[in-house]
């Protein structure tokens, strides 16, 4: 089992749309896949028709129980969706709560990576959709995955929130026992914009060795699916947004990504979460 993570420091970079679309091709190519959704705004959720206020399980739970070592049955917080082979861990409003929670539970940055321990043999590979802030919920979603992927709007704000990115990848370097390899993915890509034009080529001159080859073009069928509670590549396999991701997924799958190099940082407290046995 993989464990991807789908961050970045800014929002409406288009990581929900990712973890959507990566995980409907993950299903359809007949790979068994997981969502979970640590976001407190819930909008993986959402997408796929469930209301967050109406949930009887979700993530937190999953968070609560490991942290407060009480037992909890995974398998019972995920829902189906309208995919075969593509399953959700919902998120709800609780999950926000969990930062001011940090300091008196121990261990509550393993405990994403202690809840998957469980699904280790039903699923192939397991997409973690983050919120765009810096937390306890980013922080699990790290310390869990094999493997990072950061959207990137290709407008100058979006460089911005790739910076922050970057500088928590080498923080959590410092405290991870296996590399975090991660690529960069350039999203909302219009070539008749300039900013467009101008943010890619920036990406190809600073990030080229992590840097995507592709990148994710605007298209209306991404929204479109998002309205009828449907993956993309159900909605419309044949759109240019499926095409460009099918060829990300080809590459995350077959190709050796490669590591980020360590910065030394000044030290910080965001890792007594992770450090706590």
């Amino acid at each position: 089992m993989e464990v991807w993570t789908i961050a970045n420091q800014k929002g409406g970079v288009g990581k929900t749309t990712t973890t959507v679309t990566l995980g409907g091709l993950l299903a359809a190519w007949g790979f068994r896949t997981l969502m979970i959704d640590i976001d407190p705004h819930a909008s993986l959720s959402s997408y796929f028709g469930y209301d967050p206020d109406q949930l009887e399980r979700s993530s937190f739970d999953v968070f609560l129980a490991i942290t407060e070592r009480r037992h909890v049955i995974v398998h019972d917080v995920i829902l189906e969706t309208q995919s075969e082979r593509l399953h959700l861990i919902p998120a709800t409003i609780g999950l926000a709560g969990l930062d001011r929670q940090s300091g008196r539970l121990e261990g509550m940055g393993l405990a994403l990576k202690k809840a998957l321990r469980q699904l280790i043999s039903d699923y192939d590979y397991v997409l973690v959709d983050c919120p765009p802030v810096l937390g306890i919920l980013l922080i699990n979603a790290l310390a869990a995955c094999d493997c990072l992927i950061i959207p990137v709007q290709t407008e100058f704000l979006a460089l911005k929130g790739l910076e922050r990115m970057l500088h928590i990848i080498n923080m959590v370097m410092r405290v991870r026992t296996a590399p975090l390899p991660y690529t960069i993915v350039p999203t909302f890509y219009d070539p008749r914009t300039r900013s467009s034009l101008e943010t890619l080529a920036q990406l190809q001159r600073d990030h080229q060795s992590h840097l995507w080859s592709g990148h994710i073009p605007v298209d209306t069928k991404l929204r479109d699916a998002s309205r009828a509670g449907m993956t993309p590549i159900l909605y419309d396999p044949n759109s240019r947004a499926v095409l460009a991701y099918s060829e990300l997924l080809a590459t995350l799958r077959h190709q050796t990504l490669p590591y980020i190099t360590h910065v030394k940082l000044p030290d910080t407290e965001l890792f007594n979460w992770t450090t706590r046995s």
